[in-house]
């Protein structure tokens, strides 16, 4: 396992509060990504492609008219070239995570239909199952942390307004199953998912900004006690990753409002947290 002991010393504090970020995800993707080992690397771009497919949804959408992220690992070009070589059934040369290939050849079925998962739900199901196959357990652990997340609140959703969950649920597995079909509270997986109580109290915020504030923190939360042994390892920078992102969000969004609910939230965090002696010194 391979330490950045310049990389991680040189990092800037990233805060809540922060209004200008001094580094962006662009700028983790220009200046950090290059120093990483290929290893690395690869686990670092599992993060980024969430970027990208946004492009391949718009670009399938809207082809060159559609507006394009820049934070992406893949060009505009890049993603035009991927459906050139579906249409053409052309395997060599293809350079895209497989899932691509398999989603773009789906894309005409699923615009389509207008029952059954959504086009984004689909390509976010594959995502999960590629990033799974990490070999590296703080990938696999966020990503799997990331799915139940969003399937628990949109599980909860689907609950408190009568429509069926499973449709829009990503990924399978018992947790998955039990959402879907469980009339119980806690869906029966209360013992399972140390985080329920915290994202029931979540989706029940009345105030969206509130609510999407604290499970921003929730987030932020599992980052620092994920990697609170991490000193100099890819885990630290990756988590560095995943909180630009959050910031960076947030920078841009009802400005001064959200960052002062955000700013009570960490600072009543602060509060509770209890950090052991020997780390006090």
């Amino acid at each position: 396992m391979k330490n950045y002991y310049a990389l991680v010393a040189g990092m800037p504090d990233v805060s809540a509060d922060d209004t200008k970020l001094g580094l962006t995800v662009a700028d983790f993707k220009t200046d950090y990504l290059p120093q990483l080992s290929a290893h690395d690397r690869k686990l670092a771009a599992l993060f980024f492609l969430k970027y990208d497919h946004r492009n391949l949804l718009a670009f399938l959408e809207k082809g060159d008219n559609a507006g394009f992220d820049p934070r992406g690992l893949f060009s505009r070009e890049e993603l035009a070239e991927a459906v050139a070589q579906v249409k053409a059934d052309e395997e060599k040369g293809r350079t895209l995570p497989p899932y691509f290939y398999r989603f773009i050849a789906d894309w005409p079925a699923l615009k389509e239909t207008e029952e059954g998962p959504l086009p984004e739900d689909v390509l976010a199901t594959a995502y999960y199952g590629y990033a799974a196959e990490a070999d590296n357990r703080f990938v696999r652990e966020w990503f799997e942390f990331s799915r139940h997340t969003g399937n628990i609140l949109t599980a909860l959703t689907a609950r408190k307004y009568g429509f069926p969950a499973g449709p829009r649920l990503v990924g399978g597995g018992e947790i998955t199953e039990a959402l879907a079909t469980s009339g119980s509270r806690d869906f029966g997986i209360g013992t399972e998912i140390d985080y329920l109580d915290a994202l029931i109290r979540i989706h029940e915020t009345a105030d969206p900004v509130e609510r999407e504030r604290k499970l921003d923190l929730l987030k932020w939360e599992w980052l620092e006690e994920h990697t609170f042994f991490c000193h100099f390892s890819v885990e630290r920078l990756l988590a560095l990753l995943l909180k630009l992102d959050i910031v960076e969000r947030w920078a841009g969004i009802d400005g001064e409002r959200g960052r002062n609910v955000f700013r009570s939230l960490v600072e009543r965090l602060r509060k509770e947290a209890e950090i052991p002696e020997e780390f006090k010194k």
